[in-house]
């Protein structure tokens, strides 16, 4: 059966003009209403207006036009219901095959500051979702459109076919549901704060796949995405080789990723059980690469590596000739060649996410028994401009870089947390400590002569001087760290006796 009719009734009248045409050319019947209608007459498509199909013209300044037994009988009778049919013909209802509908703009107008009440019902839209759950409800035989997006592909469908299929429609309906569910849910938002309620969380997330099993091979597990979700991330990683990813890679390969998106330089990220091993920048992407497994190449083993350059065939050497055992390699792109000798490592897994970038917009979700913890993700690039020296001795330009790319690596270390660095290389990381000196104590153990010249960040302030006693007795020779102690004055002056540099950021870094 093909489309004879389409109802086109739209906010976003984008493209919808040249849509139109292209159903009046396949000789479909276009009925419409107020603005679109308008714009399609002056566009010369030949329309009927809804208020002359149905004999009632638009009433109340437009709130009520499509709600009427002609309009929803067309859309919602069983074309293979005997008594169905009967009934359309009896009062004069055509059938409606085609539903081209979007909404009322609320979330963005209720968005917009100083925004009234009355403006904001009024744009609350009424026969729109209607007609779109109708349509939805009655995919069988009508197809729903909702977004511009879809316009141009059902378009050639409808011109080669006739009508759309089954599997079609029913994927337009759902859709159509999703954008229901979700205007109903900005108003309830809405209308939730402006009587001082609490706030009602609702998350979306669609299944991307099962897992083989989750953090333990006894733990079941899946594996979800936002749907709204279109950044360079994990998430929407392609593998290239490889087993599918598991629980532990997806955590530890965000975690990767995560850290190497801070750097614009070429950088390269090892991490293991979710905290860097290794972390470098560098003029080129091989230099970083090498510098980042020499930090500590015995934890380097079974490691997941983020880069955020192409990997090329030089690094594939320098894996072979150090003899590197990799669990998965994350990199926005990858040299053919590279990508070819990569390959021949069975147990490998390559990822490539595309190019990369910081998304800003970001929360954090936390999940504890019963309840989520959301917070804004912290997308703050420190500057030197932030930084107080506190201490007599003032560090030099070379330390406060330095400073400031660790600084940028413990923001993605467990706490209690601190990395020694030398220039754009970390030197040593303590993570996950229950004090700040046991975090010290094993930053210099796996450093060991290398921390000797380097600087110093800690994610937040030292609550005693031992920690940083620690750190100068193994060569640190400046240090950044929040501050805010009720000691802060106690430790500057300690740091002054001891000859070194510090400087406060104002800023703590936890991460739990």
């Amino acid at each position: 059966m093909s489309i004879k009719c389409a109802l086109v009734s739209v906010s976003d009248k984008s493209g919808v003009v040249e849509f139109a045409k292209q159903l009046s050319a396949l000789g479909i019947e276009i009925l419409s209403t107020g603005g679109t209608a308008k714009a399609l007459k002056e566009a010369n498509v030949k329309v009927t207006d809804v208020s002359d199909y149905t004999g009632f013209p638009e009433m109340m300044d437009g709130r009520v036009k499509t709600l009427h037994p002609k309009i929803h009988g067309g859309i919602l009778a069983l074309r293979d219901n005997k008594s169905h049919m009967e009934e359309a013909t009896k009062n004069g209802i055509k059938m409606i095959d085609l539903v081209v509908v979007n909404l009322y703009p609320f979330e963005q107008v209720t968005a917009k500051e100083n925004v009234t009440e009355e403006e904001a019902i009024e744009n609350i839209d009424i026969g729109g979702p209607s007609m779109v759950r109708s349509a939805a409800k009655n995919f069988k035989y009508v197809t729903v459109i909702t977004s511009p997006d879809d316009y141009d592909w059902v378009a050639e469908k409808i011109k080669k076919n006739g009508n759309t299929d089954l599997e079609l429609r029913k994927k337009l309906a759902r859709k159509a549901f999703t954008l229901t569910h979700k205007y109903d849910d900005g108003i309830e938002h809405y209308l939730r704060l402006s009587l001082g309620e609490p706030e009602l969380l609702h998350l979306h997330y669609e299944k991307v796949t099962s897992l083989r099993y989750g953090e333990n091979p006894h733990q079941k597990a899946a594996f979800f995405r936002n749907p709204d979700n279109e950044d360079s991330n994990i998430t929407n990683s392609t593998v290239l080789h490889g087993k599918q990813m598991s629980f532990n890679n997806i955590v530890d390969g965000d975690s990767a990723l995560e850290l190497v998106k801070e750097f614009k330089e070429p950088t390269i990220v090892l991490v293991k059980h979710n905290n860097p091993c290794g972390v470098a920048s560098a003029k080129t992407i091989e230099e970083a690469f090498k510098l980042a497994h020499m930090v500590d190449p015995i934890s380097a083993f079974g490691c997941i590596i983020a880069s955020n350059r192409e990997i090329n065939t030089d690094i594939v050497d320098y894996m072979k000739e150090a003899k590197m055992f990799v669990e998965m390699i994350v990199a926005p792109t990858y040299e053919e060649k590279a990508l070819e000798r990569l390959k021949t490592r069975e147990n490998l897994r390559i990822v490539e996410v595309g190019p990369l970038k910081l998304d800003m917009k970001k929360t954090d979700i936390k999940k504890v028994a019963g309840g989520l913890l959301i917070q804004t993700k912290d997308m703050y690039e420190l500057q030197p401009s932030d930084l107080k020296v506190v201490t007599q001795k003032k560090p030099t330009d070379e330390e406060i870089a330095s400073m400031l790319f660790a600084t940028k690596v413990v923001k993605h270390v467990m706490s209690n947390a601190v990395i020694m660095a030398k220039g754009t290389v970390v030197m040593g990381v303590g993570a996950g400590q229950m004090s700040r000196v046991d975090s010290v104590s094993i930053a210099c153990q796996k450093g060991g002569d290398k921390i000797n010249g380097s600087v110093m960040s800690s994610d937040a302030f030292f609550p005693f001087a031992d920690a940083m006693e620690l750190a100068v007795k193994h060569g640190v020779t400046a240090i950044i760290q929040p501050g805010g102690s009720i000691r802060d004055e106690e430790i500057v002056k300690r740091a002054d006796e001891l000859g070194i540099s510090m400087v406060f950021s104002g800023r703590r870094y936890f991460r739990h």
